[in-house]
């Protein structure tokens, strides 16, 4: 039985009558039922209030059992090879005796037709491994809402029992900062022929790296990884200690004849043992909480702003007079505000 839970919201709408309540999915989940696993993220997912106020009660339920996973962030440029490194080295992940979850953050796949499902079903072994749940994001919204979404999806699958997670994300670009913040260990993937790529990758990304990985080590690439692997090492030493003390590291490996896999997992234990002696594992997790707390109220407002009656005509009217210079963006929030909040008691700016 294939691990990726194929539900969609629109089919979880179409079948409400089923919905359970959040003691149902909870028993589910604490027995591993990887079906029942995957209707409850669905159920995450949903917008509709009833669903959220099931999954609020569902997550507070699953709460205690989670944290006891070690957080892997992946991401890395099209054309890396993500899903191929993922499916290699997710083996070898479970043939160690653990348990794995893989979540994907595709915001953009609404707007690109993105085939992240499709990569995912193209994890034909991995998919089958019964230590492993595949999951694909939600198609659409913002890119704060799926990332929101996937951190309670992390809450659902340590849960059930996963103590691996990895987040991957579809490439190197805005979603990485929201990853890098849900996880214990970030790692950037990237491609031979590292001259090219280190003017286009961004820094912001290059400092959460603790680990760079140079793909498609093998035939004619040998030479063009050895060559990447210098130039990475180099350009890490130009940065900033990282704040966990730790050194990031400079690998090459592939995934096609699984050089260097197990080397990435080796390293990955070293760090969460050596940030856990030094506490800044709890530390950094602890920091992730407090970060999504406040991510989650900027983003209530800011619906509930643009949501407000009246508001859309009046945001609409202004922008116009902001395009005829007939008022300044400073004078055309300010009226914004004062609008807002007027109709809240206590409310001022």
């Amino acid at each position: 039985m294939s691990s990726i839970n194929p539900d969609s919201l629109e089919q979880f709408r179409r079948h409400r009558k089923k919905i359970l309540p959040a003691a149902g999915y909870f028993e589910g989940i604490m027995a591993h039922d990887r079906n029942l696993l995957g209707q409850a993220i669905t159920l995450i997912e949903s917008v509709l209030p009833e669903h959220q106020e099931l999954a609020r009660d569902l997550l507070m339920r699953c709460l205690p059992y989670s944290g006891n996973s070690l957080r892997i962030g992946i991401t890395g440029i099209p054309g890396v090879g993500k899903s191929t490194f993922i499916e290699a080295f997710g083996q070898i992940i479970t043939a160690s005796g653990n348990s794995l979850a893989v979540l994907a953050i595709d915001p953009s796949s609404d707007r690109s037709k993105g085939s992240i499902l499709g990569d995912k079903t193209r994890m034909e072994s991995l998919a089958a491994d019964p230590a492993t749940f595949i999951r694909p994001s939600p198609s659409g919204g913002s890119l704060g809402g799926v990332a929101r979404k996937t951190r309670e999806t992390i809450i659902l699958c340590e849960a059930a029992g996963y103590n691996t997670i990895i987040v991957e994300t579809v490439g190197v670009g805005q979603s990485e900062t929201s990853v890098h913040s849900m996880v214990d260990f970030f790692l950037l993937l990237m491609l031979p022929g590292a001259g090219d790529e280190l003017q286009g990758i961004k820094r912001g990304i290059m400092e959460m790296a603790d680990v760079v990985a140079i793909t498609k080590a093998d035939g004619d690439n040998r030479l063009k990884a050895k060559q990447a692997v210098s130039d990475f090492q180099n350009a890490l030493h130009l940065y900033p200690p990282a704040e966990s003390g730790w050194t990031p590291k400079v690998v090459s490996c592939s995934a096609l004849n699984n050089s260097g896999l197990k080397d990435i997992w080796e390293m990955i234990l070293d760090y969460e043992t050596f940030t856990k002696k030094t506490g800044y594992f709890s530390r950094h997790r602890n920091e992730q909480s407090k970060y999504w707390l406040h991510e989650f109220i900027s983003q209530r407002l800011t619906s509930h702003f643009y949501g407000t009656a009246g508001m859309r005509e009046k945001i609409s009217r202004l922008e116009k007079m902001l395009m005829d210079s007939r008022i300044t963006s400073f004078h055309a929030a300010e009226e914004l505000l004062q609008t807002y909040f007027k109709d809240f008691p206590g409310g001022s700016t």
